[in-house]
């Protein structure tokens, strides 16, 4: 999400300027392929200059997306999710056997109850690809450079009182007519689900506590998926960032 612009508070961009950040205008569909095309070209950039890239943050998918060749597939054909969507409200289970049927390994991976991959899955058949392909390669060692992946570790209550202590500073910087700006534009389906953007637009200050669970339950996806990556060197986060650095730089020494 810190690629769209206008965001900068809810969105936690950096003050300097960062490659790839407030790229697109909110009104943009950004997607996992764009993005990798663009990371790559980045990526390449830095290194033919003889320059050290480092990508930080982001979800699992795209933080992958920027270091490794995923096989990215094709958009779907246009209307294929509303299509599946309202298949797979009116009748799961037959949504679910049409794409048993279609895709088998698929559909072993995905519960007939996660409306969402379901959904997504079919989109794929739509175009001509797969689901298991992608995931299949997720979380491999590959990469499209020689890559060192660090992770940093926090106690689960010191991350609890930063998202608190943020989303408080959050509110007094201005989140809240910042979502209201951006709702009351011309904005994507992708941006709109921004979190807490539609909460800050509609409760403002009261919109706190939701803001602050929301980011926990983020936070412990980002954990997850985190500690899957395999050979990432865990450190320790709860330190000056200068100390972090250091530790990074001598590591890589």
């Amino acid at each position: 999400m810190q690629a769209y612009r206008g965001v900068p508070i809810i969105t936690a961009q950096p003050e300097r300027p960062t490659a790839l950040v407030a790229i697109w205008p909110l009104s943009h569909e950004g997607s996992v392929g764009e993005y990798a095309e663009l990371a790559h070209a980045e990526i390449d950039r830095l290194l033919a200059e003889g320059r050290v890239a480092v990508v930080a943050g982001g979800t699992g998918l795209y933080f992958r997306a920027a270091l490794a060749d995923l096989g990215i597939p094709p958009s779907p054909p246009p209307g294929a999710r509303e299509r599946w969507e309202a298949a797979y409200d009116a009748d799961t289970a037959a949504v679910y056997a049409e794409l048993a049927d279609r895709d088998p390994e698929a559909a072993a991976v995905v519960h007939a109850h996660d409306r969402r991959r379901v959904v997504r899955a079919l989109e794929l058949t739509d175009a001509g690809s797969s689901l298991r392909r992608g995931d299949s390669r997720l979380w491999s060692g590959h990469a499209r450079h020689p890559t060192r992946i660090f992770g940093l570790e926090v106690p689960a209550d010191v991350l609890e009182a930063r998202i608190a202590d943020r989303a408080r500073a959050m509110l007094a910087a201005g989140a809240v007519q910042e979502a209201r700006r951006a709702l009351a534009g011309d904005i994507s389906e992708t941006a709109r689900r921004m979190l807490g953007l539609e909460e800050l637009a509609e409760h403002g200050a009261d919109a706190l506590d939701a803001l602050i669970i929301g980011t926990r339950q983020f936070a412990a996806y980002q954990r997850k998926w985190m500690r899957r990556i395999p050979g990432i060197d865990l450190i320790d986060g709860d330190r000056p960032a200068d100390a972090i650095a250091q530790e990074i730089a001598a590591r890589l020494a």
